[in-house]
């Protein structure tokens, strides 16, 4: 008993596990690395806290805030307002474009660079929704195909559109004849039973 003492004591003794410890040379240990996944997470989530936890209220930051929101409604409301300057004054819109044709290329170039930089996040961004929701509703073609196609079946100028198919039932009703008070009406009409005296 006391050999088996020391071997259990040796490979388990002093709160350890030897065979737990070499295992982990080879694998990872999951509820380890799980800690430390949480631990991460928590860590990345307090640095995000502690940026936002004191709203920035300077004035600069307003005055940046507001100039970033600019270019865009600025382009967007500038062209409109050429637009509807060339078809009021077209002089003056002339004089202007002769202007602009002095603009050397690589100005031009450079301008189309800032422009699609400035632009390019969001459009990117926008391009792929929609590139998923086109996706998704292509997906979905063949189910709305096949749909639509029962529902033509069930037309009443398909042929068998009134078909009773194996229901029995339905078919005996189908084929007796019931009350149809506008048929009698009608028959009588096409068929009147002479007065009699």
């Amino acid at each position: 008993m006391g050999i088996i003492e020391r071997l259990f004591g040796a490979v388990f003794g002093g709160n350890r596990n030897v065979i737990a410890e070499t295992a982990e040379v080879f694998r990872v240990n999951a509820e380890k690395a799980d800690a430390r996944g949480a631990d991460i997470q928590q860590a990345a989530l307090a640095q995000l806290a502690a940026e936002f936890a004191h709203p920035r209220k300077g004035l600069f930051d307003r005055v940046i805030d507001g100039l970033n929101r600019i270019p865009r409604p600025a382009m967007a409301l500038g062209t409109l307002a050429l637009f509807l300057s060339a078809m009021t004054n077209p002089v003056w819109f002339s004089e202007r474009m002769q202007g602009i044709a002095l603009v050397p290329e690589p100005l031009w170039w450079l301008l189309g660079a800032i422009v699609s930089f400035y632009f390019g996040a969001r459009h990117q961004a926008k391009g792929q929704e929609f590139q998923r929701s086109l996706a998704a509703t292509m997906a979905r073609a063949p189910q709305v195909v096949e749909n639509i196609a029962e529902l033509r079946k069930l037309g009443a100028d398909s042929p068998a559109a009134a078909e009773t198919g194996t229901d029995a039932p339905l078919e005996l009703d189908a084929i007796q004849p019931g009350e149809n008070p506008a048929l009698d009406d009608w028959r009588r009409a096409q068929n009147p039973v002479p007065a009699t005296m």
